[in-house]
């Protein structure tokens, strides 16, 4: 048992917080500060040393040190849990109480409830995610706003069981900042993942799931290592056996595709699987090789999941998904339904049937959803080509892919338009305002954008205007332009919105990261300061 001596909450813990901020929790979250944030700061040191690297023209290739584990053929990782075996559609969104109960009442296998990319890690909006899902699990989440009463259904949709909770929690590079142990703060994957594993993981089992996590942001096996470090600590500490967490990686760095069967390999007892986080991915792409003009990238909507290098991406992952027994899940499909315009619906919602018969027919065993009315397209397609539970038998052994293949920036037809620099721009500026409001996912021209996405249109316009790319139009991207153009969207976009709204001071983050000059390694970092509210320490 962790001492809270020298430990501050700088958050309120009354009223429903009372319950997940209990004495006994902060001691587990504590007592994994202490024994594994040294290790979280040097792997994040490593990444540091990594991008140097990268920037001296190293490329990354397959590990030389890890070889016997990848063309070892008879480990695996864990047999699917309950709950997980089947995992067609799953359907993701932030942990607010609303979101929490159309997420389990959708027409899904999995609901993953987001503390990252899609929250803006306010004290308010993680503890009282925190809060929802602790209620959702024992079905006393219900409730009524603004006359509208919301409540979990008695089961899931044809019969089904209600979707199995899967949890992400921040990525190692986040901290929490209203919790300070021995005068650092604590780091946010510790605290999202303790809180919740806590109060949790033994009422999951009783109800015949399980602890299960969706982990981000990886970009190495060593990481893996520490969170699977963390799992056997964890279930020790509650007298749990070790396997019943089941943890499925985000595959969205562009380093970590090169280590796949060796993150397999460190979570073994507590692998689900890989997934294809395919914004993510693209973003890291054009992080780590942001200083090479060899590896500029055209549009966001020239860079398709059929480009070589993505698709490179794909069939090395189910291959190696597949090989080690666990699920290869499928990307996301950030479309909303354009209710005011059938006939652009009807495009758009073609355009994600397309994509997810693209999943599955490359093997896939499940795919996402951010919205509940694309769940039926998807299950249609996925019913339709995979009749088993999934897929894992589908081996792919046709595939032989190399490091130069996942690393190929060759896009034919692909251009860089004034257009994109213009949509660019939008999305990053208006999923910035709306975090800088605490809101983590916001809908931009019926996509649901989240951080990931704003994340390329960054990335994509400082590269280019690092290299000084010529557009299709024949102008020059220069630091002038994308500025320029920034503040006449700013203009635009804080004229419609009208009074209180975050426009301007979101640009001012904005212009400091589209001029090939600085550049934050997360736009969340570079933004949570102007979150965070502590107060005077809580009494513990």
């Amino acid at each position: 048992m962790a001492s809270l001596e020298n430990v501050e909450v700088l958050g309120r813990i009354d009223g429903a917080y009372s319950k997940i901020l209990t004495r006994e929790a902060l001691e587990f979250i504590v007592l994994l500060q202490r024994t594994f944030n040294t290790r979280r700061k040097e792997l994040l040191w490593r990444r540091e040393e990594r991008q140097l690297r990268l920037d001296r023209g190293e490329l990354p290739t397959f590990l030389p040190e890890t070889k016997a584990i990848r063309d070892d053929p008879t480990w695996q990782g864990a047999p699917p849990a309950p709950g997980l075996v089947d995992r067609r559609v799953e359907i993701t969104g932030p942990t607010d109480r609303k979101m929490v109960i159309n997420a389990l009442n959708s027409d899904v296998y999995t609901y993953m409830a987001d503390f990252e990319d899609s929250t803006a890690p306010t004290w308010d909006n993680q503890v009282s995610g925190q809060v929802n899902l602790y209620d959702a699990i024992r079905r006393q989440v219900d409730f009524t706003l603004n006359g509208k009463e919301y409540k979990l259904n008695a089961s899931g949709p044809n019969g089904r069981p209600t979707p199995t909770l899967i949890v992400r929690p921040r990525g190692w590079h986040l901290e929490e900042k209203h919790v300070i142990v021995d005068g650092s703060p604590m780091s946010g994957s510790i605290f999202d993942f303790g809180l919740y594993f806590f109060h949790n993981a033994a009422e999951l089992v009783k109800r015949g799931r399980g602890p299960y996590f969706y982990l981000p942001k990886m970009e190495s096996h060593l990481e893996a290592r520490l969170w699977n470090d963390i799992f056997k600590v964890s279930q020790d500490y509650i007298g749990m056996p070790r396997g019943t967490i089941r943890a499925t990686v985000l595959i969205e760095t562009i380093l970590a595709v090169f280590e796949m069967d060796e993150i397999i390999y460190e979570l073994r007892e507590h692998s689900s699987g890989l997934n294809c986080g395919r914004w993510d991915y693209i973003f890291s792409f054009i992080k780590k090789f942001r200083n090479s003009p060899s590896f500029v990238l055209p549009d966001r909507a020239d860079v398709t999941m059929t480009v070589p290098f993505m698709d490179s991406y794909v069939r090395l992952l189910i291959k190696t998904c597949h090989r080690r027994g666990v699920h290869a899940m499928g990307g996301m499909a950030a479309q909303i339904p354009i209710k005011n315009d059938p006939e652009a619906n009807k495009v758009a919602m073609e355009k994600v049937y397309k994509d997810k018969l693209r999943e599955v027919t490359a093997g896939h065993d499940g795919t996402w959803v951010a919205h509940p009315q694309l769940a039926s397209i998807a299950l249609e397609v996925f019913n339709q080509h995979m009749p088993t539970p999934n897929q894992i038998f589908v081996r792919r052994e046709d595939v032989n892919v190399v490091a130069s293949d996942l690393i190929n920036p060759t896009i034919p037809g692909g251009k860089v338009s004034l257009e994109g620099i213009r949509i660019n721009i939008d999305i990053g500026l208006g999923y910035m305002e709306a975090w800088l409001r605490g809101v983590g996912c916001v809908p931009i021209n019926y996509l649901m954008e989240d951080a990931a996405t704003a994340e390329v249109s960054r990335s994509q316009l400082w590269q280019w205007t690092k290299h000084q790319v010529k557009t299709a139009e024949g102008k020059t991207v220069t630091k002038e332009l994308v500025l320029n153009m920034l503040q006449e969207q700013t203009n635009t976009l804080s004229a419609k919105a009208g009074p209180g709204n975050k426009f301007q001071a979101a640009a001012d983050f904005f212009a400091t990261q589209i001029t090939g000059e600085g550049f934050s390694d997360f736009l969340t970092s570079l933004l949570y300061d102007s979150i965070v509210k502590v107060g005077t320490p809580a009494k513990l």
